[in-house]
């Protein structure tokens, strides 16, 4: 087991941060771990990563207790915490050479974390130079450099625009088929496209533990669609397997079907059949969103 928690519990004065919370994590898989802010998230990360002590509690990362174990975990996980620590006067090799060096690696590793993270044409640039994404990659790099068996990810994709998050989603699921990558975030999006398995906190508590593919298997699914002009929402409701339909704005309207099958062609040939023209048809999950919502309302 990569991750074993059990009945962490973590004070701060008076507030109770995480409260009696225990999960497993195996290698390799990828989990997303999930929650408002204020959540517990990054505490617990700071848990695992030996950065600070539960105030109850037992924890181990690769079979090494968490508070007596603390060098034997920090050589086995890689770290990439919400606000990415860098020296942005160093250049980008530098920087992974100096951190090489304490982790008493090889230059040929730093070469190699380069190429893995993208960041083969920023190399000879400072890191102040680079932008968010990079930065980002400069963060993955480093924290690959000892190539651990964990990964834990505080955030990874906060603040980086749309082509950079298809690249860092791709390097982290290339990097999850082979190790345990532990990620933070509060973005549904990310979680559907990059994880195995999910879990929720809320207010230090663990709400939810389930695998994507069991949350696939009973999920709704909400068709969002624009039509010329307005229609009544109990006519929407005629189409098969439609259990709620509402009006968002204008003439765009959410209809949710219990139902796994694609229904944009059952709403396209509604529209044909009572001469209604569609503006747009779109697609979107609702079960994980849902559900997020419900737990942490």
């Amino acid at each position: 087991m990569s991750i074993k928690v059990e009945n962490i519990t973590k004070v701060y004065g008076t507030q109770k941060a995480l409260n009696n919370i225990s999960f497993e994590v195996s290698r390799p898989e990828i989990v997303g771990f999930l929650g408002p802010n204020g959540a517990g998230k990054s505490t617990m990360m700071k848990i695992l990563t030996t950065y600070i002590n539960p105030t109850d509690g037992h924890a181990e990362v690769n079979g090494h207790d968490i508070e007596t174990q603390t060098q034997s975990v920090q050589k086995s996980v890689g770290y990439l915490p919400e606000h990415n620590p860098l020296y942005l006067d160093q250049y980008v090799r530098e920087y992974l050479t100096f951190n090489a060096k304490v982790y008493k690696v090889g230059k040929s590793r730093v070469e190699e974390v380069i190429e893995l993270t993208g960041l083969t044409p920023e190399a000879h640039k400072t890191i102040g130079q680079l932008s968010k994404g990079y930065r980002q990659r400069v963060g993955l790099a480093n924290a690959l450099l000892h190539d651990p068996e964990v990964l834990i990810l505080d955030e990874p994709t906060t603040g980086l625009d749309p082509n950079q998050l298809v690249d860092i989603r791709n390097l982290i699921k290339t990097i999850g088929k082979e190790k345990t990558v532990f990620l933070s975030t509060h973005i549904m999006q990310e979680v559907e496209a990059m994880c195995d398995r999910v879990i929720i906190i809320n207010k230090g508590e663990i709400v939810a533990n389930k695998k994507l593919a069991a949350l696939r298997d009973g999920q709704e699914q909400i068709v969002i669609v624009e039509f010329d002009y307005r229609v009544e929402e109990a006519f929407l409701l005629k189409l098969p397997n439609a259990k709620n339909a509402k009006n968002t704005h204008d003439f765009i309207y959410e209809i949710t079907f219990s139902t796994q099958e694609d229904m944009r062609s059952h709403v396209f040939d509604f529209a044909h059949d009572n001469e209604l023209k569609i503006l747009q048809l779109n697609q979107k999950n609702a079960s994980l969103e849902t559900m997020f919502r419900e737990l942490t309302s």
